[in-house]
């Protein structure tokens, strides 16, 4: 299990298969452990990470390293937390661990830092939840974030409706501020998730969490094609998308596919 902290040293065989496999069809997004990323078609988002690692970044750099041979485009970091209301029991386990090892944001940072040492290409994405960004501040945590080299960033719980004290530090500094909508979203309110938004949309394919129900996919083209209608942001799909099999019927009408709990689970 790529969340076993004492086993994460590398990229395991089965993992590597299974990147493999997807890299070999349509472009996507794969996602990981906890932390998406940026831009769109032909972009390929690798989030499978243990928030644990970053204890010892030089790990991390390793580790992404790998995956980046194995086919990834982007690599995806979350930053753990106490309250992960949109992650599923795979990825809470690994934030746990993570939370255990002493990771925080500081330490996230620096390990995106270490990263960039040798990488200064590959895109780098945080996800995670508000309330770390504001105890830093937002300010604070934006210059840090694009020193260190990161250039997106996903806070789950921040509604757009109260997003702009991130929103104008994030974009002083070129950041990716990445948006959440779902089966729920109306015009009415993707325009408000759109007011600040930019880098991509990530369309949540169901009513749940990470890693859970499997997604039917007329609803999701249907809602995809209702969003282009109003903007032409590249659009990504996830959650509960678990195969490469998901991976191809999803990319079909979609700029990316995000695939995350089924990475941690290998």
């Amino acid at each position: 299990n790529v969340c076993d902290v004492k086993e994460f040293n590398t990229v395991t065989p089965e993992q590597k298969d299974f990147l493999a496999l997807l890299a070999s069809g349509n472009p996507f997004m794969l996602d990981g452990a906890m932390g998406t990323s940026l831009y769109s078609r032909g972009y390929f988002i690798n989030r499978a990470f243990d928030e644990a690692n970053c204890t010892v970044p030089q790990k991390v750099h390793a580790v992404h390293a790998e995956h980046i041979a194995a086919g990834a485009d982007v690599i995806e970091i979350g930053v753990p937390f106490t309250d992960p209301a949109a992650d599923g029991p795979s990825v809470q386990a690994s934030g746990l661990r993570g939370l255990k090892q002493g990771v925080s944001l500081k330490k996230t940072l620096a390990a995106v830092a270490e990263f960039r040492k040798s990488d200064n290409e590959t895109p780098i994405v945080l996800m995670g939840y508000f309330n770390p960004i504001y105890i830093m501040g937002c300010e604070t945590f934006a210059k840090a974030a694009a020193e260190a080299g990161v250039d997106g960033v996903i806070t789950v719980d921040l509604p757009p409706e109260e997003d702009t004290e991130l929103a104008i530090p994030a974009k002083k500094v070129n950041m990716g501020m990445i948006h959440l909508a779902t089966p729920t979203t109306n015009e009415k309110r993707l325009n408000i998730i759109l007011r600040n938004g930019s880098g991509f949309l990530y369309y949540v394919t169901i009513a749940g969490i990470t890693g859970s129900a499997k997604p039917d996919l007329t609803p999701v083209k249907n809602a995809l094609d209702k969003f282009r209608a109003v903007s032409d942001i590249p659009m990504a799909v996830g959650f509960g998308i678990k195969t490469p099999k998901d991976v191809a019927r999803f990319a079909e009408f979609s700029d990316a596919v995000v695939v995350g709990s089924a990475i941690v689970d290998i």
